[in-house]
């Protein structure tokens, strides 16, 4: 599992809340999205024992290293973004598991002047209006004959006003569908108010049409006229579900990020959603620290700072994930309604300075949830990284503020996750350290070096080097050592040469608060023999095993020290104690997968398969190349005077 994802811990806080999930494999590859109408329900079903579930699915969910979600409002913003995520990101399950198919839209030509109102898969930059998309394409189709019978728009092809008058009414007009402008039968200006009408209408001013079909759907059910009823209730039914809010796709063509926060005390989530073309393609969250004064004290300035895993950050790092409590924490349930303009102002302002100082694309227009210091100025600098004019807009109502309060509740879930998430990591870490350090009696406990020795039968012995700072593996400093002076199964002399070479080697410029043996007495006392000789004052403690090879405690200062099981200080000394195991342990099987038969030999430079052929049939073994002078090297067949230097260096050059 992804680092810090804990599946079980994750499955606990999905929300009831209809949205999208989307399933990671372990290289961060995307190869599923899906959509919920309970999140909780439907991303638990697929770590569930399930009988016939089928080959595919099976091999997918076997994949699954970590899932992130979106929070939607309904069942239809999440079908929205579940199609665009499909289309932007191509998820290999997603072609095997179910179709991929386009949403229609609902298209109004506004931009002729006798519009008309059409069926559409794609939105284009023709001028029209555009709504939707939709999930149903027959609930469009259906509202398109509705509006045509309420408002008598035309659908025909027909090139208006060129071609007035030309040809006869349609069945439409006759129908009483359309009010044939096609003849003069209504001049371009009434036209317009209908097309007002329905545009209103599109947009969700449909109330009055519904009470009107209610009416006459009753009207007929009291008439025992069920037939006509029935085709009133499923106008109605359309009507809703083609009209039901939705703010996941608007206007196509613009590029528009939208951003709000959560916050509770210092600790702020940013949640920024990313619309290209008018289509939702994602959302990053970062976390920033307020170091000011909070809303209740004053509107004085603090200092805020984009968060990563370092103590003085000024980089962004994007959640890894979008996740809640079971509650679905909301923005009310954090202090946002508390935040005074001016301490929002500040972080908004300050988020918007270091985030897109380093962003390789800026939009056209920017939607905050709090107005921004100096916009002029800000605007001004964003159009120059843009190359085009840049808007920021605090929408106070309509389309757009509804999308602040879609990115802000999503920030309040990532901020409720992490809240406990950053408590528990600084305890199995940081406080995990800090309690190792007051046990021993030590300053610092910050970075621990741990080492250990991996061979068979003495052959091909490695070492590896483990490095735990604050409590967290730092893998970038992790070393991998093949032992030269060596030969057979000696774990001391073995540790011996590891250490000395770390110790005398200048590349490691840092030193460990404490050094961490895998093993009791005798390897602790094998690295105060080593820090002695070389001068050095380094804490040395011993990770003592039980009889079933589990870390029992610490032997440090000549003698055992015990902790409790369930401690953090416990867990991370288990964990420093089997990383270090595994590492020597993987490297040690990379170098006997790569060749059986390998020889200490190979790891000369100038030194092929003839060469060591050479070596081992004049000296027999390889303590006797070891102990060989320049010299004898250089009279076995095929040795060089250079290369018989090379050997000699090899095994007696200072590490």
């Amino acid at each position: 599992m992804k680092d810090g994802f804990d599946l079980k811990e994750e499955l606990k806080k999905l929300p009831n809340r209809p949205g999208v999930y989307i399933m990671h494999a372990a290289d961060d590859e995307i190869i599923y999205v899906g959509k919920a109408i309970n999140l909780n329900k439907r991303v638990r079903s697929y770590f569930r024992a399930h009988v016939n579930r089928g080959p595919k699915i099976d091999k997918m969910i076997s994949l699954i290293d970590y899932f992130e979600y979106i929070v939607t409002d309904s069942e239809l913003e999440a079908l929205v973004l579940e199609n665009t995520l499909i289309k932007e990101h191509s998820p290999k399950y997603n072609t095997m598991l179910k179709d991929d198919k386009s949403y229609p839209f609902m298209k109004v030509t506004v931009q002729e002047d006798f519009p008309r109102v059409l069926f559409a898969r794609q939105m284009k930059r023709d001028g029209a209006k555009y709504f939707g998309p939709y999930t149903s394409a027959v609930a469009v189709k259906d509202t398109i004959e509705l509006v045509k019978k309420l408002y008598g728009i035309r659908t025909c092809n027909k090139s208006l006003p060129k071609e007035i008058g030309v040809g006869r009414p349609c069945l439409y007009y006759q129908m009483g569908q359309c009010a044939a402008p096609c003849q003069g039968y209504i001049s371009k200006e009434d036209y317009a108010i209908k097309i007002d009408n329905l545009l209103g209408f599109l947009n969700g001013d449909y109330k009055k049409v519904i009470r009107e079909l209610e009416t006459k759907m009753k009207d007929k059910a009291a008439a025992f006229e069920f037939e006509e009823a029935a085709v009133y209730r499923d106008l109605i039914e359309s009507i809703k579900h083609v009209t039901e809010s939705q703010r996941v796709v608007k206007n196509v063509g613009i590029d528009r990020d939208i951003i709000a926060m959560a916050r509770r005390g210092q600790e702020t989530v940013v949640s920024v959603f990313f619309v290209r073309d008018g289509k939702l393609l994602g959302r990053e969250h970062f976390h920033m620290t307020y170091s000011g004064v909070t809303a209740d004290d004053s509107e004085d300035a603090g200092t805020t700072g984009l968060a990563d895993d370092s103590d003085n950050a000024v980089t962004a790092y994007a959640a890894d994930g979008i996740r809640s409590d079971e509650s679905g924490a909301t923005a009310d349930d954090n202090d946002n309604a508390d935040i005074n303009s001016g301490v929002g102002t500040e972080i908004m302002t300050s988020f918007i300075k270091q985030y897109y100082n380093g962003t390789p694309f800026v939009p056209n227009e920017l939607l905050v949830e709090y107005p921004v210091d100096e916009q002029g100025l800000l605007e001004e600098w964003l159009t120059k990284l843009r190359g085009g004019r840049v808007h920021i807009i605090t929408p106070q109502k309509g389309e757009k503020h509804k999308m602040i309060d879609l990115a802000r509740e999503n920030a309040a879930v990532v901020l409720s996750r992490d809240l406990e998430k950053i408590k528990r990591e600084q305890a199995r870490t940081v406080g995990a350290a800090n309690e190792l350090a007051a046990m021993l009696g030590l300053p610092s406990a910050d970075r621990l070096e741990a080492f250990d020795i991996s061979n068979t039968s003495g052959f091909q012995s490695v070492a590896s080097m483990v490095v735990f700072e604050k409590g967290r593996a730092r893998k970038n400093a992790y070393r991998k050592f093949k032992l030269k002076t060596v030969t057979g199964p000696d774990d001391y002399k073995s540790m011996e040469e590891v250490l000395t070479r770390r110790f005398t080697d200048e590349r490691f410029d840092v030193m460990p608060d404490i050094l961490m043996m895998d093993g009791g007495k005798g390897q602790v006392n094998v690295a105060i023999k080593v820090l002695d000789k070389l001068g050095l004052d380094i804490p040395v403690c011993g990770m003592v095993k039980d009889d079933n090879h589990r870390t029992r405690g610490l032997y440090y200062n000549n003698q055992e020290i015990s902790f409790p099981r369930n401690s953090e200080v416990f867990s991370m000394i288990t964990r420093l104690q089997d990383e270090a195991h595994r590492f020597a342990i993987t490297y040690h099987k990379q170098l006997r997968g790569k060749e059986q038969v390998h020889s200490i030999l190979d790891d000369i430079k100038g030194v092929g398969p003839a060469r060591r052929k050479a070596l081992m049939q004049h000296f027999k073994e390889i303590d006797n190349i070891r102990n060989a002078t320049v010299d004898s090297l250089n009279a076995v067949k095929g040795i060089t005077p250079e290369v018989a230097s090379k050997i000699y260096g090899f095994f007696h050059e200072e590490e």
